[in-house]
């Protein structure tokens, strides 16, 4: 089967609007049903996979490492590394020069492989000089072992920043910006996006559907006590507000009045918005995998996206992914050029 394509960002590169993530590969997700998931992806028209070196401890990494085998050259393959993998060494993780050389050669290991397609920075580092960082990876792209760098979960001015160093001192810029962008949090939408486009930087999008939020399976079944989408913890305390609650709702009746799942209609608003390249498919079986690609038959016209900006402005938070002291700790360094 085939699947229409889209470019990431300038690089010519083509990748289908859904990227089979495996986040779950090896903890919640067995290795036989990634299996069926993968070829059930691939046999969609799937070309991308996410994955990265801390999903399972490196597990993920693994299992899409023997997943791919004689397919890896159709293949867009990502994975990222920064997010420490041992809480007691002081230098795992992070996003120096000797992390990110390390951490690359342990990734191509686990995945069986001798080049990474996209390679991203997992989240931000204000910890080390972002020139330190994008010269380890341009090293890499020239060594032949990364073809292109991401970056993900950065700020607007983060990636700007990044961008104008890459140019600064000529290295490989970053091409693409994984980031948290779903009806519920379209916080993106205020200096990321316009940064990304400005730049020809691709958007490819993680956590469309707000923790399992915008599937509107919570609507009738409400929070469950003591489990991970509880009101009693730190996560299910910003999920379930009543602020979350009356934004499902409506946007479930407009999906209902649309004839389409709550999950196409968020999956569908997502690809169209302006820069997205693809959105990473957060799966745990067949079924999910099924709901999600009817998102492709979606096409939400203006009254309805008027109707949507109604629910949900332009901008604005419903739901924050991160608790807001969750990088409290960060301290920004002065970059020396």
């Amino acid at each position: 089967m085939t699947m229409a394509t889209r470019p990431l960002g300038r690089t010519g590169v083509m990748v289908s609007p859904f990227t089979l993530g495996s986040m779950e590969f090896g903890s919640k997700t067995s290795e036989a049903e990634a299996s069926r998931l993968f070829d059930m992806a691939l046999d969609a028209g799937i070309n991308a996979v996410d994955t990265a070196d801390v999903y399972a401890g490196g597990l993920s990494e693994q299992i899409v490492g023997r997943l791919i085998g004689g397919r890896r050259d159709a293949l867009v393959l990502a994975t990222k590394f920064s997010v420490p993998l041992d809480e007691d060494d002081p230098n795992s993780g992070g996003t120096s020069r000797r992390t990110v050389i390390a951490a690359c050669e342990a990734s191509l290991r686990r995945l069986h492989t001798d080049y990474i397609d996209i390679y991203y920075i997992h989240r931000p580092s204000t910890q080390t000089a972002i020139d330190e960082t994008l010269r380890a990876l341009d090293d890499l792209v020239r060594a032949g072992k990364i073809r292109y760098v991401g970056t993900s979960g950065f700020a607007g001015w983060q990636l700007v920043e990044a961008l104008w160093c890459a140019h600064d001192l000529r290295l490989n810029r970053p091409v693409v910006e994984q980031t948290a962008y779903h009806l519920l949090d379209r916080r993106a939408e205020r200096d990321l996006v316009p940064a990304a486009q400005t730049h020809g930087t691709a958007i490819t999008v993680w956590s469309p559907l707000a923790g399992g939020l915008l599937t509107g399976k919570y609507l009738d079944a409400g929070a469950t006590a003591g489990g991970r989408l509880s009101p009693d913890n730190d996560w299910g305390a910003k999920h379930f507000t009543p602020a979350a609650t009356a934004a499902v709702a409506a946007l479930a009746d407009c999906a209902r009045r649309y004839d389409v799942s709550l999950a196409a209609l968020s999956l569908a608003w997502t690809l169209q918005r302006p820069g997205v390249a693809s959105i990473v498919m957060g799966l745990r079986n067949a079924e999910q995998l099924k709901a999600q690609l009817a998102a492709l038959d979606v096409l939400l016209g203006p009254e309805m996206l008027e109707e949507i900006d109604r629910i949900v402005a332009p901008g604005g938070v419903t739901v924050p992914y991160y608790l807001d002291d969750e990088f409290a700790d960060f301290r920004p360094l002065p970059h020396h050029w």
